[in-house]
């Protein structure tokens, strides 16, 4: 039969398996006061030491399976992409009668525009950059397609139903008799560039103040210009049908002035 342990060494066996836990519990809850005996103290020490260490192996971790998955070197499909961050479908421009109507209307409006904005009085002639004509453009076709009698055109909302004029997509065109929707983005692109490996197109994923809250035909309409500063002519158009777009993603760690000078002014 074996000896019972004695109670005193019983008693202490328990307080020191109890130290640890409420630590633990001490350290979640957090307590308006500190416990003031040097190995509570101690104790607490360790503990925010190990929770920073697992907290910066779990980060290298992560770092290293990034740089595994060789991401910047991928393509992904933005309809996939697209669908992924936002549950919603991106749908292929086809030849059904609400494609084919809002198709039209997009292309006469776009017509409009270049007219409108390459004339000598265009206010895009007092612009310093070509990138902020983009917004004349967009107001342009908004007041063009939110003008026809079956369709309407405005700014996308956001996830919480807010108007948002940053972020993909730009324009949000619905379709009445068929209750289709529409994504356009116009772009910008100088003639001659098409060949060019600069970033054009981004998509940014986002949660609460993400755009995409329809299924949706996704179209970009690549505006060309003549590249004359402060003297530009608008000289065509090309409407894209985003759902065969391959995209890459650009992992980068990046910090702001106020992350890398927080004691300045």
């Amino acid at each position: 039969m074996s000896k019972k342990a004695h109670p005193a060494l019983r008693i202490a066996a328990g307080l020191l398996l109890a130290i640890p836990f409420g630590l633990i519990l001490w350290k979640a809850g957090g307590p308006t006061s500190r416990p003031q005996y040097p190995r509570w103290q101690a104790e607490e020490k360790n503990l925010a030491v190990a929770i920073d260490r697992e907290a910066a192996s779990a980060d290298a971790r992560l770092v290293r399976l990034l740089l595994e998955e060789k991401l910047s070197g991928r393509e992904f499909s933005f309809a996939t992409v697209a669908e992924a961050c936002s549950g919603k479908k991106v749908i292929p421009l086809d030849e059904r009668e609400s494609h084919r109507r809002v198709k039209s209307a997009i292309e006469s409006a776009l017509n409009r525009a270049i007219e409108k904005l390459s004339a000598t009085d265009s206010p895009v002639r007092s612009l310093r950059r070509i990138n902020e004509a983009s917004r004349f453009f967009e107001e342009a076709l908004l007041e063009s397609l939110d003008a026809e009698a079956d369709l309407s055109c405005g700014v996308p909302p956001n996830r919480r139903g807010e108007s948002q004029q940053t972020g993909y997509p730009d324009l949000r065109v619905v379709h009445h008799p068929s209750g289709d929707v529409f994504y356009l983005d116009p772009k910008l692109v100088e003639d001659g560039s098409r060949d060019s490996s600069l970033r054009s197109f981004y998509f940014e994923p986002k949660d609460e103040t993400l755009k995409i809250t329809d299924d949706a035909v996704h179209l970009l309409a690549g505006i060309g210009h003549d590249g004359k500063d402060g003297a530009w002519t608008f000289t065509g158009f090309e409407l894209v049908d985003l759902s065969g777009l391959k995209v890459r993603l650009k992992a980068e760690f990046q910090a702001s002035n106020k992350d890398l000078y927080p004691g300045g002014r």
